[in-house]
């Protein structure tokens, strides 16, 4: 009764310190919030630039300070040994920095060195603590208990591994959560590596591989600010959806200035036409690089005579096997737009020798005034052309003659699935498709460099990116570093790349480190198990993963036949709402909308994926097209017609592995046609 009372009377201490500490962070805030901001007096742009730079700078350190509501200022404390630390025995970690008035910290930023022995010291490693405390919250950032884990002493249970049980399976509903206080070594070590070289994590389902990449970016941002500031941090994910799910984790973490948009958001021309299958994964090939390099030199020419410039009664001639020796040295040397005025310096330096040997004392003016005129115009005219990036695609996709002499590696069928059936009439009526503006972006580079380059680039889902699609985000990160998240056993693209290696070779990483995932916190070992049947298809390089987590009753297989398996799955939804979390009924895309229309019939409102960015914010019941499902997490998932899933798409197993992977609880397959053979 002594202990009960003594814990009671601790509980109430915790719940007085974190009511000072969340004053302690107003008090910050609201002193930013009333800062003015110094200005610098004068109408030049370094001025206004400097000024616009504090204000951004002022209001990005408020929304920083803001506190959540729904998240818990701090979820651990470390005790060490007395006179570890300068003034302090004791110290909370959490998601960011906090102090009194006076400059004392009540809470440590768990990206602080400080904090490490949290997620890393064990009882033969204890890095001076006696003690690490874990605290339990409510879904509205209410503190409910805490436990603690002595590093000294007897062996206790292991109190930490149930925390992490507990933290995971507490229902959630909404955006991801952040993992901050669940960090494991071996996902700790990714998130504090070094901004270089960069790092690809190879991550089985449930292993928390997307949430150790935001983590990360969170670190970074702590230890490499002022480096990353220059060229900025942008996450590339592969849908608006998954997106959304997202977005709430780095402002948990105080991290609110980072882009988060898609690849097409990224490349910024919009796509209006649709390919076949095809022709989509051969523009989207590594090959089609080579070929677009060869379609836009091709339009250069050979001088056919020379030029003769005049100046007054003077008259200077450059002959025709002095310009193609002038061509053909700059070709491909230089980009194209570059090379075209390169041309016309070297035309006018050529001029200019001949002044010189005729007496004249020609300068700078008079080799830009050649370079300028009439005659070197011409020339330019002639043999290097003006292009644009539509000019010369549109010509490649229209011209059989003209595609098969660009694309030498490509066979005869392969240049039938690439050109146009019915071309337009000129590159300015055409439309393009996804895949073409990935190639223009190519051609585009090719004429003119790519200008910036970011500080971090962080891909999420990166086995389903294409060569093509690798190559422009290498291209606005040509210095910066990358963090790269997928599973090569979740590619589900008809023109996924390949294997890591060939992945980092596309994106120019090649000097990456590659790490591997197994262990899945997050998925139930039963579920695991069921999906990972399908490896020896989908990834028989890939070892089965791990799951450290069993759950009773988490997986079950419910056969019906076609007349009662829409209400074999009503009813498996109701069930799955009988409990606590969220619910998802992912299904083949052609046949989601049909569901959720019953489900919607049957008064259950549930919401669909896809239709708004905010879904899982708004219902408990989500139902998923199976091509938007990668990446997301749910409590309980019921999967309609596995073997539709697969057989919707060229890559249907793949695409099933990750469906099947969804669900922190429980898995319920619903089928009236038989199951794929692996599953059977």
């Amino acid at each position: 009764m002594a202990e009960t009372t003594l814990l009671s009377q601790e509980l109430e201490a915790e719940r007085a310190f974190l009511a000072e500490a969340k004053a302690a962070l107003a008090r910050m805030h609201h002193e930013v919030e009333e800062r003015d901001v110094p200005l610098i007096g004068g109408e030049d742009n370094d001025e206004r630039f400097t000024n616009e730079a504090n204000e951004r700078a002022k209001k990005m350190r408020t929304q920083a300070l803001l506190d959540l509501p729904d998240v818990p200022l701090f979820f651990g404390l470390l005790d060490y040994e007395a006179g570890t630390l300068d003034d302090l025995d004791q110290i909370h970690i959490g998601r960011r920095h906090v102090h009194d008035g006076s400059g004392v910290p009540l809470v440590i930023d768990w990206r602080a060195p400080v904090s490490v022995p949290f997620y890393r010291a064990t009882r033969s490693d204890r890095q001076r603590l006696v003690l690490r405390r874990r605290y339990g919250f409510s879904d509205h950032a209410e503190l409910t208990g805490f436990e603690d884990e002595s590093l000294v002493g007897a062996v206790e249970t292991d109190q930490a591994d149930a925390f992490l049980r507990a933290e995971i399976e507490r229902p959630r509903t909404g955006p991801m959560r952040d993992i901050v206080a669940t960090i494991q070594p071996e996902q700790d070590d990714l998130v504090r590596a070094a901004l270089h070289p960069s790092v690809c994590v190879q991550g089985a389902p449930g292993t928390g591989k997307t949430a150790v990449g935001l983590h990360r970016v969170a670190y970074l941002l702590y230890t490499e600010r002022e480096r990353l500031s220059r060229g900025g941090v942008v996450i590339v994910g592969p849908n608006r959806s998954f997106l959304s799910y997202i977005r709430k984790v780095l402002p948990a973490l105080g991290e609110v200035d980072v882009r988060q948009i898609t690849i097409d958001e990224l490349i910024s021309q919009p796509a209006t036409a649709v390919d076949e299958t095809e022709a989509a994964r051969l523009k989207s090939d590594a090959r089609m690089a080579l070929v677009l390099r060869r379609a836009l030199w091709s339009h250069l020419g050979v001088p056919a005579e020379g030029i003769l410039y005049s100046k007054g009664s003077q008259r200077y001639r450059v002959h025709d096997y002095e310009l193609a020796e002038i061509v053909s040295a700059l070709r491909e040397s230089t980009r194209y737009a570059p090379g075209r005025d390169a041309l016309a310096q070297r035309v006018a330096h050529a001029v200019l020798v001949q002044m010189e040997r005729r007496g004249e004392s020609p300068d700078d003016r008079t080799q830009n005034a050649v370079a300028r005129s009439k005659p070197v115009k011409a020339l330019l005219d002639a043999v290097w052309p003006k292009v644009v990036p539509e000019q010369v695609l549109h010509r490649l996709l229209s011209d059989a003659d003209f595609l098969t002499h660009c694309a030498e590696d490509f066979t005869a069928e392969e240049c039938a699935a690439l050109l146009w059936q019915k071309p337009a009439r000129s590159w300015k009526s055409a439309k393009w498709s996804a895949a073409d503006t990935l190639l223009l972006d190519e051609l585009n580079d090719l004429i003119e460099r790519t200008s910036g380059s970011l500080g971090h680039l962080v891909l999420d889902e990166a086995q389903d990116l294409s060569a093509m699609q690798l190559r422009a985000l290498s291209r606005r990160c040509r210095t910066g570093s990358a963090t790269v998240l997928g599973d090569v056993a979740q590619a589900t693209t008809p023109w996924a790349a390949g294997s890591w290696e060939q992945v980092l070779g596309h994106l120019d990483k090649s000097d990456a480190i590659v790490a591997e995932l197994d262990r899945g916190f997050r998925v139930p070992d039963q579920i695991i198990d069921f999906a990972a049947r399908l490896l020896p298809q989908i990834a028989p390089t890939l070892g089965v993963p791990t799951g450290v987590r069993t759950v009773a009753d988490s997986l079950s297989i419910v056969a019906a036949d076609e007349q009662s398996f829409t209400d074999t799955l009503i009813t498996s939804c109701r069930t799955a709402l009988a409990g606590e979390g969220s619910v998802a009924l992912i299904a083949a895309d052609a046949h989601i909308t049909t569901l959720y229309d019953a489900l919607r019939a049957a008064g259950l409102e549930p919401a669909l994926l896809g239709a708004t960015e905010d879904e899982m914010d708004t219902t408990r019941l989500v139902c998923v097209p199976a091509t938007l499902a990668k990446g997301l997490e749910f409590d309980s998932v019921i999967v309609a017609e596995p073997s539709q899933i697969v057989t919707a798409e060229p890559r249907g197993l793949q695409r099933l592995y990750v469906v099947l992977t969804r669900a922190v609880s429980s898995l319920r397959v619903v089928h009236a046609t038989p199951l794929p053979a692996s599953l059977a």
